[in-house]
């Protein structure tokens, strides 16, 4: 009897230990979907964004696979940063940006403004989740005008140019990115049953 009451408490430490590990932060299969989906992003942004092109703008597929992956993983917030930071360091490959460090910075601030936004509540009704559009189109916002803001103060462009200048191309390119996320979020979290 008593060995029994031992096997039972010495099988309820392993649940404990379990529940703390998943709140500590990213499992092994998140970090390799979020491996996947930017390196996805990096290729498509080489390949396919060019061909999508328009009036100026391109898609950024870098930016809308990591609020993907950010929003399927739901990291912690600092987690989102590294995130970001991956994808701005990851950017620096001459062939993805022609300008030096400036994405760095606007990846940065851009995983930052997703990483807060997945835990805010857009649902309408009980079963459409708006928030995979909104968090990419202002995430992506956040990114694109940091972006410009840098490179555009390094050319001597006043603010309010600056704005002006590069709303086609970052609305734009927050729109194209929105749809997308929203589109394929619904789908991977089927397949990957999160």
């Amino acid at each position: 009897m008593s060995e029994a009451n031992n096997n039972t408490a010495a099988e309820q430490p392993r649940t404990i230990t379990a529940d703390t590990q998943a709140k500590r932060g990213l499992g092994t299969q998140d970090l390799i979907l979020i491996a996947v989906l930017l390196a996805a992003g990096a290729v498509l942004k080489l390949t396919v964004a060019s061909f999508l092109s328009f009036a100026g703008m391109k898609p950024n597929f870098v930016i809308a696979m990591y609020c993907l992956a950010i929003i399927l993983t739901r990291p912690k917030f600092p987690q989102s940063l590294a995130i970001g930071l991956i994808a701005g360091i990851m950017c620096q490959i001459p062939m993805l940006n022609a300008t030096p460090l400036v994405n760095i910075p606007s990846e940065l601030l851009g995983a930052a403004a997703c990483g807060a936004l997945i835990y805010v509540p857009m649902k309408i009704g009980s079963k459409l989740d708006i928030n995979p559009i909104v968090n990419t189109f202002l995430s992506t916002v956040v990114s694109g005008y940091t972006f410009a803001i840098i490179v555009g103060l390094m050319n001597g462009l006043a603010l309010p140019v600056i704005f002006v200048t590069y709303a086609v191309m970052v609305f734009g390119t927050a729109t194209f990115n929105a749809v997308l996320v929203q589109i394929l979020t619904p789908l991977l979290r089927k397949v990957l049953k999160k």
